[in-house]
């Protein structure tokens, strides 16, 4: 059953509460509502009490503008609180950098990364991601839906005729606003926040696909030396599309007292 909070700013946050034992909110990633994480949160619901979520401007939750990212780390705030005071984050993709983005302020009890999409921090990267983020964001502004998805899956390796598919999806279209959203919570210069990362102090387990893209994995790597004490494990043969099974395995292994 779809139950709500209330987060700081008066957004209505939608949610699927699951299963029974250590609470876990799980954090999707661009172009995902609740859906897309939802065969992971029945998976995960045989050990644990998992908190399914509708980000801000998605599915069924509100979204109250101006947007800024510190208002969907107020919306864990008020998940967390809603399950008890304390819950473990688990964040896919751009999901997993708003999970470190509230783990490093709030109780957060274990944090699992899943292929946070950090590049590199030379000028050349740094810059390529500027610009990047600016182009979708100007087409988003310009409600240019479709032109801001198939310039992202394109810079993301996909094939031209492809992208132009997946850009004339009417869901794809639908959620396509909340891109700007994620690019804020990654920063658009795409690089990792050091200084957040320092700040984690609860038990860290940061996934990495085993067929994903490179950057994921020295994303990974680079991230796992900042994080004080953060384990890393490649999952090998799983892609950065990966199934439920793939993933609840290890992160079962992990989040369990």
């Amino acid at each position: 059953m779809t139950d709500h909070v209330i987060s700081t700013d008066g957004t209505r946050i939608a949610f699927d509460l699951l299963g029974d034992g250590p609470p876990v909110i799980l954090v999707a990633g661009m172009f995902c509502d609740r859906r897309a994480t939802g065969d992971l949160a029945e998976a995960l619901a045989a050990h644990f009490t998992v908190v399914n979520y509708d980000r801000r401007g998605r599915g069924e939750s509100g979204d109250t503008l101006p947007y800024a990212p510190e208002r969907e780390v107020e919306d864990i705030a008020a998940l967390i609180a809603a399950a008890g005071g304390t819950a473990s984050v688990y964040g896919h993709s751009s999901g997993a950098c708003l999970a470190l983005n509230a783990a490093a302020e709030l109780p957060v009890d274990r944090l699992v990364l899943n292929d946070p999409p950090y590049g590199a921090d030379d000028a050349e990267s740094r810059a390529a991601a500027r610009e990047m983020a600016g182009k979708v964001v100007a087409a988003i502004a310009e409600d240019r839906r479709a032109d801001a998805i198939k310039m992202f899956m394109t810079a993301s390796g996909m094939p031209d005729e492809m992208a132009a598919g997946i850009s004339a999806d009417p869901s794809m279209q639908a959620i396509a606003p909340t891109m700007p959203y994620d690019y804020a919570v990654v920063g658009h210069d795409g690089t990792i926040p050091k200084e957040k990362a320092r700040a984690i102090s609860m038990p860290t387990l940061i996934l990495a696909g085993g067929t994903s893209a490179p950057f994921f994995r020295d994303a990974a790597v680079r991230l796992g030396e900042i994080i004080p004490g953060a384990r890393v494990q490649v999952l090998e043969g799983v892609g950065h599309d990966a199934s439920a099974e793939a993933v609840a395995e290890p992160v079962t292994a992990f989040l369990k007292p």
